[in-house]
C-alpha cells in the first residue's frame, strides 16, 4: 500500500514545496466484459488499490511528471501536445491533460499499487488521478463525467486503444461496499451492495500479453461489423445492446467469427443485468453461476481468454466456498475475479495460490477485496477542493 505521508515528503524533497494529494482506484469488473464499447451493461467495483498523485501548480505551462514505478521524469508543454502514441506511460498523462484543455502547469509525483497489465485498469486510475489533480491545482471546476470522458479520449487519441467508458467512470464514481451497475449508453448508474457475507478475490495469473491492445481493437471492429449488418435488417439497431439473439441467429450473412463475437456481447448484457438483480437480493449462487457462464462465453465466443486464465478460473471454482469465477479485464492474461464466502476468504486465497503455482509454475498474487471509493482528494487536500 502507498504511504501518503511518504509520498508528500518525496514530493517536497524533489520539488521544494508541499503538495496536495489525490488518489483514484483501480477496478475489477464482476461481470459485463467487452460490453462497454457496445453501449451495454457492466457491473464493476472500485478497488482500494489506487494510483496516488502529489501535485502543486506551476507559474508556467509545463507539466513536470515523475513516477516512482517507472523511475522516469517527463516535462510536457501543455501548448504543444500532438495526439498519437509514443509507447510510453506518459501518453496517458499528456492525453488527459490535452483532453481537459483548461489546466495550468503543475509538478506531479505519481505512485501506484494497482498492478500494471493485470486487467485492473491501472491506466484509467492513472488518467483519472492525474486529471483530477490537474483540475484541482488549477482551481478549475471538477465535473466527474467530463473527467471520465477526458480519460477515455486520452486512450483513443494518445494511446491508440478504442476503449469504452467503464474504467474511467468507476474510477470516478466508485462507492465503498458497493458495485456499480452502469448503462454505458445513458451513463445511468445504480449502486448494488455487496453482501457482508461475500468477498471478492482478485487472482493474478502473472501473465501479460503484449498483443492484447491489437486484439482488443480487432474485437471492437468485429462488433461494429456485426452491427452494420444487423442494422440493415431492422431500424433502431445502433449497437449490439439493441439486438436480440433471435435477430442475430436470423442474420445468415454474418461470418462465423463475427456471429460469435456478437453472441457474446448480447448474452453478456443479459447476464450482467441478471447478476445485478441477484447480487442485490443476496443470491450469491446465482451471481456465481452467471460469472462462470461469462467466462465460458469469453473463452469460446469472444476468444480473449488464455490457458492460464482458464486454469485459474477452474482452480477457484473447485474450492469449497467459491460461488463463481471468471476472467476479468481485456483478456489474454491478467486476472480472474472470484466471488467467495467471506468467512473462508483467506483459506481460499491460500489454496488458489498453492494450486495455481503447482499447475502453472508461477506463484500468483491474490487479493481479498471489498469495494472502495472513487477519485478524490486525500487528507488536508480534501478541504482544498469544492
Amino acid at each position: 500500500m502507498i504511504d501518503p505521508d511518504a509520498l508528500g515528503r518525496a514530493f517536497a524533497q524533489r520539488y521544494g514545496r508541499q503538495p496536495r494529494l489525490y488518489r483514484a482506484p483501480g477496478r475489477v469488473n464482476l461481470i459485463g466484459e467487452h460490453t462497454d464499447y457496445n453501449d451495454g451493461f457492466v457491473l464493476p467495483m472500485a478497488l482500494e488499490h489506487s494510483t496516488w498523485v502529489a501535485a502543486a501548480s506551476r507559474p508556467d505551462r509545463n507539466l513536470v511528471v515523475a513516477s516512482d514505478a517507472y523511475r522516469e521524469t517527463f516535462t510536457i508543454d501543455l501548448d504543444d501536445q500532438p495526439p498519437g502514441p509514443t509507447g510510453s506511460w506518459i501518453d496517458y498523462v499528456r492525453g488527459v491533460a490535452a483532453a481537459l484543455g483548461r489546466v495550468s502547469g503543475a509538478d506531479m509525483l505519481i505512485a501506484s499499487d494497482v498492478p500494471i497489465g493485470a486487467g485492473l485498469s491501472s491506466s484509467a486510475a492513472l488518467e483519472i488521478a492525474c486529471g483530477y489533480a490537474l483540475l484541482a491545482v488549477s482551481s478549475a471546476p471538477i465535473d466527474l463525467v467530463a473527467l471520465a470522458r477526458a480519460g477515455q479520449r486520452a486512450e483513443h487519441e494518445f494511446v491508440g486503444i478504442k476503449c469504452g467508458l467503464m474504467d474511467q467512470l468507476i474510477a470516478c464514481f466508485g462507492q465503498s461496499d458497493h458495485a456499480m451497475l452502469l448503462d454505458t449508453r445513458s451513463l445511468a448508474r445504480s449502486a448494488v451492495r455487496l453482501p457482508p457475507a461475500a468477498r471478492v478475490l482478485v487472482c493474478d495469473t502473472m501473465v501479460r500479453r503484449e498483443l492484447a491492445s491489437g486484439e482488443y481493437n480487432a474485437r471492437r471492429a468485429d462488433c461494429e461489423a456485426g452491427v452494420a449488418i444487423l442494422a440493415q435488417r431492422r431500424d433502431g439497431i445502433r449497437a449490439l445492446r439493441d439486438a436480440s439473439i433471435a435477430e442475430l441467429e436470423a442474420a445468415r450473412d454474418l461470418s462465423d467469427r463475427v456471429r460469435r463475437r456478437c453472441r457474446h456481447v448480447i448474452t453478456e448484457n443479459e447476464r450482467t443485468e441478471r447478476a445485478a438483480e441477484a447480487l442485490a437480493a443476496g443470491n450469491l449462487d446465482a451471481v456465481g453461476a452467471l460469472m462462470n457462464a461469462s467466462h465460458a462465453s469469453l473463452r469460446d465466443d469472444y476468444e480473449v481468454s488464455c490457458p492460464e486464465l482458464d486454469e485459474m478460473a477452474s482452480i477457484a471454482r473447485s474450492i469449497d466456498g467459491v460461488d463463481g469465477a471468471r476472467m476479468t479485464g481485456g483478456g489474454f492474461g491478467g486476472c480472474v475475479v472470484a466471488l467467495v464466502d467471506a468467512s473462508r476468504a483467506r483459506d481460499i486465497a491460500r489454496l488458489v495460490q498453492q494450486r495455481y503455482e503447482g499447475a502453472a509454475g508461477r506463484r500468483p498474487d491474490v487479493w481479498i477485496c471489498r469495494p472502495g471509493d472513487g477519485v478524490g482528494p486525500v487528507g488536508a487536500s480534501a478541504g482544498a477542493v469544492a
